[in-house]
């Protein structure tokens, strides 16, 4: 089958550098937001995240555009998080990866000879800060039980890993949309997108201000 190949992923200039916003789902990309960048779409959950932004830096890449930085923007599930507010990831887990029959500690993948839990240096002064898990399945209820992270997503590890490949910075900011409640239907998900993107386009100014400033710092 042919496909139509993709434009090049759009990118913001953001106090004097070169950003690739990055998100996961429209029903995300709220009036606050889309005042202030165009996104690159990834699509839902940690496949479609690492084939289409490796494909998005690989296409810029050879133009000599490589951003300066990727930041990943969109919603999370917690249940211990306070909902609607904006936290910045400071490391991500893959629940996914279970190779404990192999010997392999839990969330390790064998022979790639990474640690469970990878690192997000970059922080943002004045937005909180919570560890993350990625996995493919939604998490609600009682699944909470088996994650020790603070939030959860479908992308950011993916995300990371392309990120990696391409030697470029990677933050990534998450609204708590979900968790205090068993999720039953999307309008679960959705009720509170509305106020997730104003307080994301408000972590986008403070990101703006940081770079500007000199103060997104390791």
């Amino acid at each position: 089958m042919n496909q139509t190949p993709r434009a090049p992923a759009p990118l913001t200039e953001l106090g004097g550098r070169s950003i690739l916003f990055v998100m996961a789902a429209e029903p995300e990309y709220g009036p606050h937001l889309r005042e202030r960048f165009t996104p690159f779409m990834t699509g839902v959950g940690p496949v479609e995240a690492a084939v289409e932004l490796t494909a998005a830096l690989a296409g810029l890449e050879p133009r000599g555009r490589l951003p300066d930085l990727v930041v990943s923007l969109g919603s999370a599930g917690s249940r211990a998080l306070e909902q609607t507010e904006v936290y910045q990831a400071t490391s991500v887990a893959y629940r996914d990866m279970d190779a404990t029959p192999l010997g392999f500690a839990t969330g390790v993948t064998p022979f790639l000879d990474l640690p469970a839990t990878l690192p997000l240096p970059l922080r943002i002064p004045g937005i909180r800060e919570a560890t993350l898990s990625t996995g493919a399945d939604i998490v609600s209820g009682a699944a909470y039980d088996a994650i020790k992270a603070d939030m959860v997503d479908m992308e950011s590890y993916a995300g990371l890993r392309a990120c990696t490949r391409f030697a470029v910075p990677l933050v990534v900011l998450r609204g708590i949309s979900d968790g205090k409640a068993e999720l039953n239907h999307i309008d679960d998900w959705t009720e509170y997108l509305h106020v997730i993107d104003e307080k994301l386009a408000g972590a986008v100014d403070r990101l703006e201000a940081a770079i500007r400033e000199g103060l997104l710092t390791r």
